[in-house]
């Protein structure tokens, strides 16, 4: 099997869906002997910022000399972002090799989705190349997430938000019950910024459970006004002068969680250094939130894809504008048809001087027509264009060579940009 055969063959997988349980991960864990169980995890959900924890607490491990696996999701240009040793990714030859070996091992009565055998292919390369820590980002919410299958050092639920209501329910109590289900009996768990119903609903879990809990602005908490220059302090750890390579005041948050999570473990004989931690905040990379991909115009990139994560985009916006208060600003929007439209632009419609309308290419992607009839009446002569490429000439025209071109509403859409500014092909399907 090659790679683009093997690629391939796991996109054709995404007709299985989103299936609930865990019996199937299970199965498929127990047929490779356990990969899961030979290297320590550390366990993320959340409905934003899990994958800017993850990094954080990826890049400061390997600075302080670990070797360090990290599982993340979607991909946005290439499948093998998923799986990464050290920051490097999973070689193609390793991704034929294993998707040989477990299609093989699912004969004849094993069926897994898409995300079940990326995550199982992941558990199994970790194993191979004997990463000392494995961070694991959920894919979508947590109890019957392929992920759940381990039990890891520490677990961490970084925000609560309605996302994904269609399989994690309509409240924020139930999203954060689904959330919740990552936890262990006795597996401490570090929790981020959370409203009072998600809150109350995970500490009775996490008691039930009789796993400690640590608490944003309870048990740690960050000081700053930018990820530039801020101060933590918890678990016996106090740090000042730290410096994040992301983007956005909710990045002290994600580092807050990183940090914690890091303390939580020092027992369990995985310790880092001051040291260490600075230079992993410094160096961490995590693209297509916040992400900078070209100048003159500025074009940033930003995945968010909720209300949520749309108010800590208009924070950043806000805060920009201070600094840049001439220039002119574009949003280049596409959404998936099931997100919240009207949630999302009401944040950052008096952010944006102009909007240009598009769509990604996607099967679930709203087309550029259906977001103008979603948002007419709460945008005043939007621009619709529905090709990507001239979308992003329109926006680079009506910034001119000072604005700013933010290209936002879908990490699809994101990796359709970055791959467009690459000039490589873009893989439109994936999990």
């Amino acid at each position: 099997m090659t790679y683009s055969s093997a690629v391939a063959y796991l996109y054709r997988l995404q007709k299985h869906g989103i299936k609930l349980g865990l019996a199937t991960m299970t199965a498929l864990m127990v047929r490779l002997g356990m990969p899961q169980t030979r290297y320590r995890t550390l366990h993320i959900a959340g409905t934003n910022g899990k994958g800017s924890t993850a990094a954080m607490a990826a890049a400061i491990l390997q600075s302080a000399g670990y070797r360090v696996g990290l599982y993340t999701s979607p991909h946005l240009v290439e499948f093998r972002e998923r799986i990464r040793v050290n920051g490097e990714m999973i070689a193609e030859l390793q991704v034929a090799r294993l998707t040989e070996q477990l299609q093989t091992l699912c004969q004849p009565d094993l069926s897994p989705t898409f995300f079940e055998y990326t995550t199982a292919m992941a558990f199994q390369h970790f194993a191979d190349f004997g990463v000392d820590v494995a961070v694991l980002e959920v894919g979508l919410g947590g109890r019957f997430d392929a992920t759940n299958v381990v039990t890891p050092m520490a677990c961490a639920v970084t925000t609560i938000a309605l996302d994904h209501q269609e399989y994690l329910g309509n409240t924020c109590s139930s999203i954060a019950f689904e959330k919740a289900g990552i936890i262990k009996p006795g597996v401490p768990v570090v929790l981020g910024r959370l409203e009072d119903d998600a809150w109350r609903t995970i500490e009775q879990i996490a008691r039930e459970r009789q796993a400690p809990v640590f608490r944003l602005n309870e048990d740690f908490c960050t000081e700053g006004e930018t990820p530039q220059r801020f101060s933590y302090r918890g678990l016996g750890m106090h740090y000042d002068g730290l410096t994040c390579a992301l983007e956005g005041r909710h990045q002290l948050d994600n580092a807050g969680c990183a940090l914690t999570l890091l303390g939580a473990v020092a027992t369990q004989g995985i310790t880092v250094t001051a040291e260490a931690v600075r230079a992993g905040l410094r160096e961490v990379n995590w693209a297509g939130r916040l992400e900078v991909v070209d100048r003159h115009p500025t074009v940033l990139v930003d995945g968010a894809h909720n209300p949520a994560a749309a108010m800590a985009l208009a924070d950043f916006l806000t805060r920009s504008a201070r600094s840049h208060q001439s220039r002119p600003v574009v949003l280049v929007l596409g959404m998936m048809r099931d997100k919240d439209h009207r949630g999302f632009i009401e944040p950052l419609r008096g952010l944006v001087d102009e909007v240009v309308l598009t769509q990604a290419d996607h099967p679930r992607s709203a087309t550029a027509q259906e977001l103008r009839a979603s948002l007419e009446d709460l945008l005043s002569h939007p621009h619709v264009v529905s090709s990507l490429s001239d979308a992003m000439a329109l926006a680079r025209q009506l910034a001119m060579p000072d604005g700013l071109v933010c290209v936002t509403g879908s990490l699809m859409l994101v990796g359709e940009c970055k791959a467009w500014f690459r000039g490589c092909g873009f893989s439109p399907l994936r999990g």
